[in-house]
């Protein structure tokens, strides 16, 4: 099939190579025209504008959008009046489920289909395949599913369905942005267990050795653990093999372990791309408990800097009520 891919970014550039691996055509094209350049090295076909790229596809034409969320309507906008009846939207970003279902609407009043598609692999896409989650009509996710399989890790039966080769039409229009939603939530929880674990074993030899008795320290309970010396990076080794909490995500996190132990080279200021905003704001709407999901949210805020002032009123309550003043430069090490 041939294709249009709009956003060469660190997705959209692999998405491409690994059509062009499956014997898809694709015509390519970012604001950079550096990025459709190198892939047009590689047997892209670069278009010099959109309207160079909506000119180079057959009917019905299909074009793969790849940019951040606040651009999707704007190159919808700069592309739908030069398309065609039966031509088919990808927006294989994460958007919000709410406006992929207007944007369905408002483009279906057009003849024109939309299809959204919620996309995990990230940097590793290339060459495992992609997690695929689907929404809109079925006709449309049947017209490219040459492209979705190609995307996909595959390797199953096809007697075991979509799923088990790695994409699923999961329901109409926004269905496959609400499904990553929750997908990118749950991410977002186990990232902060395998933090707070490891950040138990990193201090629990340096905290266990302190003899501070004052009344600004809690008590040590547990003098048991002095001397404990963990070498966390070889911890992470060992539970990637047989453990029951095993996953990519420490796989990932053993790579870097293995190259810093103290991970020196990150400020530790997580950002949030919105998803796990709207896993817990859809979750209030409807009344279902996501404390965890919410907690690993909250923390990504503190970690920068969003709860510096509500910890000097905890500090100055402290002082206010019990005379009790800050430790200087931090509590003891």
């Amino acid at each position: 099939m041939k294709i249009g891919m709009i956003g060469l970014g660190r997705m959209g550039s692999n998405m491409v190579r690994r059509l062009l691996r499956a014997g898809h055509e694709c015509v390519v094209y970012d604001h950079d025209p550096a990025a459709a350049a190198a892939l047009a090295s590689e047997g892209a076909a670069a278009a010099s504008s959109l309207t160079d790229l909506v000119r180079q596809l057959p009917q019905p034409r299909i074009l793969w959008i790849m940019v951040p969320a606040a651009a999707v309507d704007q190159v919808i906008a700069d592309t739908a009046g030069q398309l065609a009846g039966g031509d088919i939207f990808i927006d294989g970003g994460n958007s919000h489920y709410r406006d992929d279902i207007e944007r369905a609407r408002k483009l279906g009043a057009k003849g024109l289909r939309y299809v959204d598609v919620g996309t995990s692999g990230g940097l590793w896409g290339l060459e495992r395949g992609y997690c695929l989650m689907i929404g809109g009509e079925r006709e449309a996710v049947r017209a490219i599913e040459p492209i979705l399989a190609a995307l996909a890790p595959g390797g199953a039966l096809a007697a075991a369905g979509t799923a088990a080769r790695g994409y699923l039409h999961v329901g109409p229009a926004g269905a496959g942005h609400y499904v990553k939603m929750i997908h990118n939530g749950i991410e977002y929880g186990l990232m902060a267990a395998y933090a707070e674990g490891f950040n138990l074993l990193h201090h629990t030899g340096a905290g266990a050795q302190s003899g501070t008795a004052d009344a600004e320290s809690a008590p040590q309970r547990a003098p048991q653990l002095q001397g404990y010396e963990f070498k966390i990076g070889e911890i992470a080794e060992l539970w990637r093999h047989g453990s029951v909490i095993s996953s990519w995500l420490l796989d990932l996190l053993a790579e870097q372990l293995a190259e810093n132990a103290e991970l020196a080279h990150f400020a530790g200021r997580v950002a949030d791309s919105g998803e796990g905003r709207w896993t817990v704001q859809t979750a209030i709407d409807i009344g279902v408990p996501v404390p965890l999901l919410a907690s690993a949210l909250f923390a990504r805020f503190s970690s920068r800097g969003e709860s510096e002032f509500a910890d000097r009123i905890l500090s100055a309550m402290r002082l206010g009520f019990g005379g009790h003043h800050e430790i200087a430069g931090g509590p003891p090490k």
